[in-house]
C-alpha cells in the first residue's frame, strides 16, 4: 500500500500532466515558504529543486495537490490507476498520446463534446462488442478508415439538420 504522500505526489504529477489548463496557470514564481505544510508534505520530494523549478511547473504541482485534496477515496483511485497505465507507456506513446490531447484540446467545445459522448457510448458497450469493432477498424485499410470517417460525418450533419 502507498503512503499518503506518494500518492498525493503521484496525483500532483498527474494532474501537471494530464489535468493543468495552460492559460490558467500564472508565471509568478512560488517560494517554498510560501506553500502550506500540507502542500509542503506532499511536495517534500521536490524540496531541494523547487527553487530551480520553471514557476509554471512550481503552479500546476501546486494546483495538483489542490485537486487530490478535493478527490474522494474512488477519484483518487482512478487517478492512481490513470497513472500506473502512464507509466508503464513507453515515450512513443506517451508523445502519441500528448499530441492527440493537444489536437482534442484545440478542437471546438461541440466536437470534443460529440467526441466525449461517443467515447462515452463505447465504453458502455458490451466487452465483446467493443472487441468486435476494434478488430473491424484495425482490419481496415487507411483508405476505407478514411471513408469511413467520411460517411460518418456526412450522417451526422443529416441527423443535425
Amino acid at each position: 500500500m502507498m503512503s499518503s504522500v506518494k500518492q498525493l505526489l503521484i496525483v500532483a504529477m498527474l494532474a501537471s500532466l494530464f489535468l493543468s489548463a495552460p492559460a490558467a496557470v500564472a508565471d509568478d514564481a512560488i517560494a517554498w515558504d510560501e506553500l502550506s505544510a500540507q502542500e509542503r508534505k506532499v511536495l517534500k520530494p521536490f524540496h531541494d529543486r523547487w527553487e530551480q523549478l520553471p514557476p509554471r511547473r512550481q503552479q500546476q504541482l501546486r494546483k495538483g495537490v489542490e485537486r487530490w485534496s478535493g478527490m474522494t477515496p474512488e477519484q483518487k483511485q482512478r487517478v492512481r490507476e490513470r497513472f500506473r497505465r502512464w507509466q508503464s507507456l513507453t515515450p512513443e506513446q506517451r508523445e502519441t498520446l500528448r499530441k492527440r490531447h493537444r489536437r482534442f484540446s484545440e478542437l471546438p467545445p461541440e466536437q470534443q463534446q460529440r467526441l466525449r459522448e461517443r467515447r462515452e457510448w463505447f465504453r458502455q458497450l458490451p466487452p465483446e462488442r467493443r472487441a468486435a469493432l476494434r478488430e473491424k477498424w484495425r482490419k481496415m485499410s487507411p483508405q476505407q478508415r478514411r471513408a469511413f470517417v467520411k460517411k460518418q460525418r456526412l450522417r451526422r450533419a443529416d441527423e443535425a439538420e
